[in-house]
């Protein structure tokens, strides 16, 4: 269960509980957006308002937070989304606290020798599993996050007790998720809780957190949040695409390094051309960074 306090200062403070002596600490969060980031918050409505005049962009949600001060703005907050691949980074974190619970689980060996039909029609498809040969779940991992590989995550997910995952959604304050379910909608706040709770090594070990960072920086898709930003910044980042033939929906959430004001942006989209909403997220990727640096260049 999670324990979610709201104070008279307006901070909402978040808990994890299930322990007997201690309540570990997730999240401290101001109730109300920032006023110091408005002005890129208009600059983001204004970009979705052109793509949506263009008929590039049915819709779009933005939540962005900066850790040099805590602070956080989101556009069309209450959006709702399908995760798509994005849903992988909650598999990844519950992997390692699985992982915490039994050692050794990460240099289990397991087969993949059975093909799942997904239905899904990936855009942006690359390295994947063979079938036959054997991986330690370590390198399942890798697939799973770094090449987004779906036959990696069905195997992991096979081999994930349900419980845990559901209590990774309840330990953030989330819904837990049906494990029968076919589909588990986010807003783009609601996602940042998993982004962050790597970040701030708030849930799992920090040599876990660490290892689970490393990984998404390792992500090989460059079709989104990196056009953005000038060639060789540091990110930790995971897209997912979600849709169907009439609705295409691209999304990607990132930790920017930004020396001296790192931050937390993710973009949720649907539209009708992946290409067009690609277009949109590094559109969006750039006008943050450009604001984060010159908010940065001018504490100095």
């Amino acid at each position: 269960m999670n324990n979610s306090t709201t104070f008279s200062n307006n901070y909402n403070v978040k808990r994890m509980e299930g322990f007997k002596y201690i309540k570990p600490l997730m999240f401290v969060d101001d109730e109300y957006e920032s006023d110091g980031l408005m002005e890129v918050k208009q600059k983001i409505t204004g970009i979705i308002d052109a793509y949506k005049a263009t008929g590039d962009l049915i819709n779009a949600s933005v939540y962005l937070r900066e850790y040099a001060h805590n602070e956080w703005m989101c556009v069309n907050e209450n959006e709702k989304f399908d995760p798509g691949s994005l849903f992988k980074v909650p598999v990844l974190i519950a992997i390692l606290k699985m992982a915490e619970i039994h050692p050794g689980f990460l240099n289990k060996s397991l087969t993949y020798n059975k093909v799942v039909n997904t239905g899904k029609n990936v855009a942006f498809a690359s390295k994947t599993i063979k079938l036959g040969q054997s991986y330690t779940v370590k390198e399942l991992l890798t697939y799973m996050i770094k090449y987004s590989d779906n036959n990696a995550t069905i195997l992991l997910e096979e081999n994930l007790e349900p419980k845990i995952l559901q209590k990774l959604f309840s330990d953030v304050g989330l819904e837990v998720p049906n494990i029968y379910a076919t589909q588990y909608l986010f807003t783009t706040k609601e996602y940042s809780y998993f982004m962050r709770a790597i970040y701030n090594a708030g849930y799992l070990s920090v040599e876990d957190s660490e290892f689970a960072g490393e990984l998404l920086s390792q992500s090989e898709f460059k079709d989104g949040i990196v056009k953005g930003l000038p060639e060789g910044t540091k990110l930790a980042h995971k897209f997912g695409e979600a849709g169907n033939q009439n609705e295409k929906q691209l999304h990607e959430s990132a930790i920017i390094y930004l020396e001296n004001k790192p931050y937390l942006l993710t973009i949720m989209t649907r539209g009708k051309d992946n290409k067009k909403l690609s277009q949109f997220i590094g559109e969006v990727s750039q006008a943050v960074y450009t604001d984060m640096r010159n908010q940065a260049n001018a504490a100095l």
